[in-house]
């Protein structure tokens, strides 16, 4: 069976300079018309990230978005920076240009960069709508990077091509098959939350974590962990610790590193600084854990260094599941990876999130439980028709799925599933897992 972190080990970056259609081609490699992405004030507008797949292999792709208007040596930098992280942390990089304005200096600045990679580079001319316009595209040959790719992103045209030989160009990763029974845990969090130093409790301190194994990509980690009876294997990329990295404040640096630990993992450790709270970019980490499918355990760390009265833990914790809302099912732990509280308290807890995602429950059991409190609270009709949902089944995936087979499955409101989701996680611990309910046409089953 083809082994899931494998599957979606690998990140194809978009460079290039503002304008010349890096969003649109992110929204036509991920088939979505809005980016998964929060905005954050600062250099940058955006950061969009996103899956693909193609050809059976799964992807994941990151637009390095837009910038606000600036002098012009600030807005060269900033490419610059971007596209010296794509280079260092993905597996391909998509350098796009415009057809239609030639050649720029900002182009020539981000060429220059490219030619230094070893790492695949592809040169993809875009806005290319007609045979006169892939003539002109001719000279952006003059960059040196071999081939380059005549596309429109608006329509697709070319891009079926260029995808083809994307996806040949990742590196194929080897997985080691001891490890791939244990549960993988991440540690993410946005920068100076302090993951290194809990990396460093797990990893620095204890005498019985077994050497660092060779892991599923070129940055990422895996250090198996075995001591007081637990058994896991940490999921860490080699920048997290490194502590003099130029990059390591840039939100777009510490986005990928995050992208890789979650998709490697099964439940992730988010990190959260207690002095800060939960900002926009913790949420996007725990956007990207969710949307991803993984548990997840919140950790506040730093708590030693607050002040605190009698209701101070209590409010704070309210104040954080309210930002994490609507997923509030989560675990919270306060805890301080430099004093080691509740250090311990936060693997076990991992643990029983990741026992909690591996959930099965059989379906004579599921319908037994499901149909009656459907029975007690159907769904709202719609059109003075009746939905009827007959049959619930946990689907065979990696992380829980629910299928419901009813009549009319397109108008099952919102507030309805809601409901179904709440209700499983009443009957059931779920805790710290993301749920997906999907509803279908019970006589297209029949078949």
């Amino acid at each position: 069976m083809q082994n899931i972190y494998q599957s979606m080990a690998n990140i194809a970056a978009i460079v290039g300079r503002p304008n010349v259609g890096k969003s649109t081609l992110f929204n036509r490699l991920t088939q979505q018309k809005k980016a998964i992405i929060h905005e954050s004030s600062g250099v940058t507008r955006d950061r969009h990230y996103g899956q693909s797949e193609w050809n059976g292999k799964q992807f994941s792709v990151i637009d390095t978005g837009g910038y606000v208007h600036g002098s012009d040596d600030i807005f060269e930098e900033e490419i610059r920076k971007q596209v010296l992280i794509a280079v260092e942390e993905a597996d391909v990089i998509l350098f796009v240009v415009d057809v239609t304005t030639g050649i720029t200096d900002l182009d020539e600045s981000v060429a220059k960069m490219l030619r230094k990679t070893t790492k695949p580079v592809f040169l993809i001319v875009n806005k290319v709508d007609n045979s006169n316009l892939q003539y002109e595209s001719h000279v952006f040959y003059k960059f040196g990077l071999k081939e380059l790719y005549n596309i429109s992103s608006i329509n697709g045209s070319g891009t079926g091509d260029l995808l083809d030989e994307v996806v040949k160009a990742f590196p194929a990763y080897e997985i080691n098959e001891e490890e791939e029974e244990l549960p993988k845990f991440a540690i993410v969090g946005r920068p100076n939350a302090g993951k290194s130093s809990l990396i460093n409790t797990f990893l620095g301190e204890e005498r019985n974590i077994v050497t660092d194994i060779s892991g599923t990509t070129r940055d990422t980690v895996n250090t198996r962990f075995n001591k007081f009876g637990y058994e896991f294997v940490l999921v860490d990329t080699a920048g997290i610790r490194k502590k003099n990295k130029v990059f390591e404040d840039i939100e777009y640096y510490s986005v990928m590193r995050a992208v890789k630990a979650i998709e490697h993992s099964d439940v992730c450790l988010l990190m959260i600084d207690a002095e800060r709270s939960v900002e926009a970019q913790d949420l996007a980490i725990f956007n990207l854990i969710i949307k991803n499918s993984k548990g997840v355990v919140v950790l506040i760390n730093k708590w030693d260094l607050l002040q605190k009265e009698t209701n101070t833990l209590k409010k704070y914790e309210a104040e954080v599941r309210e930002k994490l809302a609507p997923f509030n099912d989560v675990p919270v732990l306060f805890v301080s990876a430099l004093t080691k509280q509740r250090i311990y308290k936060a693997i076990e807890t991992a643990l029983h999130v990741y026992k909690n995602r591996k959930r099965r429950i059989p379906t004579a059991e599921l319908n037994r439980v499901m149909l009656e409190e459907i029975e007690n609270n159907p769904p709202p009709t719609h059109k003075g028709k009746y939905i009827k949902i007959k049959f619930v089944t946990q689907l065979p995936t990696y992380s829980p799925t629910f299928a419901f087979f009813c009549n009319m499955p397109n108008y099952v409101k919102e507030s309805y599933k809601r409901f179904l989701e709440n209700r499983l996680r009443e009957h059931y611990d779920f805790n710290g897992v993301p749920l997906k309910l999907f509803f279908r046409n019970k006589k297209k089953e029949k078949r």
